[in-house]
């Protein structure tokens, strides 16, 4: 993979060309000391990945991001030396279009294999997204035997650009939304918490992590919280599991998708918003033929035009709407 180093601290820049090392076959194609080097550069040379900083001078890592993206579109990851007091600039940067965030690899001490890890699995696995190595065909599911009293659920999936994405449709839902409300974003697990507290600082309702073995609630959104994925069980709880194990994106949306169609008694809606690959298409096409109303972002409104679109291809969307009519469709849906 052609990969390109943003970040003004040598240090950092020396720990990132050293993890990178660990696998021969990713190259080092440019290195920038700030966001507006790096935006020229990215115009003159497009690597598949950029390893993106936060704080730099001239132009932070946030707005490099959203520049790139609206002009020369490619994988995004931040890397950044202190996430919590970054949080806020994470998730806009996310919001923009940035796949994930990882900590600057702390190469000093102990096994530098095992610090590196972490930063070349998620390589692995944008690697495998920018492929789009993900050809499976899912078996419609099963009918399923309604219960006597109807609840109702909204399933929503989100990746690139995803929090700003999810901000926006938030905020637009009241308070007393009758529907329980369960979202899959790609983030790593230890930004997860951070995210939900942003969102509901940002949004105005409750928004916290899933926790295992419990049901999705009317007036509380519930936030995948680790990096294994999240299935909704028979019995109508949530619960967490490493299975399948060789889904690349953890959580998967197509996972939790999928348990919806199998299991939900109950009307539903799933949502699939912004992001870059494949996830959640076919779950979103499985949850469409159970007979619940599929909503997928339209290209206008997304930061990264790719699960949408995959959805669209396979006609797994009813409806194909801008960001900000999902909101007043979904009150359309559960308020009459």
């Amino acid at each position: 993979m052609k990969i390109a180093i943003v970040n003004d601290m040598a240090m950092a820049v020396e720990a990132l060309r050293r993890v990178l090392a660990f696998e021969p076959a990713h190259q080092i194609v440019w290195v920038a000391s700030n966001g507006a080097e790096a935006v020229e550069r990215c115009a003159q040379l497009k690597p598949d990945l950029i390893l993106m900083d936060l704080i730099m001078p001239v132009m932070d890592g946030v707005e490099a991001t959203r520049r790139i993206m609206a002009a020369t579109p490619c994988a995004i990851v931040i890397v950044t030396v202190d996430r919590e007091q970054n949080v806020n600039r994470v998730f806009e940067a996310m919001g923009h279009g940035a796949l994930d965030v990882v900590d600057t690899p702390a190469l000093g001490a102990g096994n530098p294999k095992d610090a590196a890890a972490p930063l070349l699995r998620k390589i692995l696995n944008i690697g495998w997204l920018i492929g789009e190595r993900d050809t499976r065909v899912r078996p419609a599911p099963p009918p399923v035997r309604e219960s006597a009293q109807r609840q109702r659920l909204i399933a929503i999936g989100s990746s690139a650009g995803g929090p700003a994405a999810l901000e926006i449709l938030l905020k637009a839902l009241p308070r007393d939304f009758p529907a329980a409300i369960v979202l899959v974003q790609h983030v790593d697990q230890v930004f997860a918490e951070g995210m939900a507290q942003w969102l509901s600082g940002s949004s105005g309702l409750e928004v916290r992590l899933a926790r295992d073995g419990e049901p999705p609630q009317v007036g509380t959104v519930l936030l995948a919280g680790t990096n294994h994925h999240i299935r909704l069980l028979r019995n109508g709880t949530l619960a967490y599991t490493a299975e399948p194990v060789n889904e690349i994106y953890r959580p998967s949306i197509d996972v939790f998708f999928e348990s919806v169609a199998s299991y939900w008694n109950g009307d539903a809606v799933g949502v699939l918003l912004t992001g870059m690959g494949r996830d959640g298409a076919q779950g979103l096409k499985l949850m469409r033929q159970r007979g619940f109303l599929t909503i997928a972002q339209n290209q206008e409104s997304c930061a990264v035009y790719g699960m949408p679109k995959a959805a669209a291809a396979i006609d797994a969307a009813m409806e194909i709407r801008s960001l900000d009519s999902i909101a007043p469709r979904l009150k359309e849906v559960f308020t009459q």
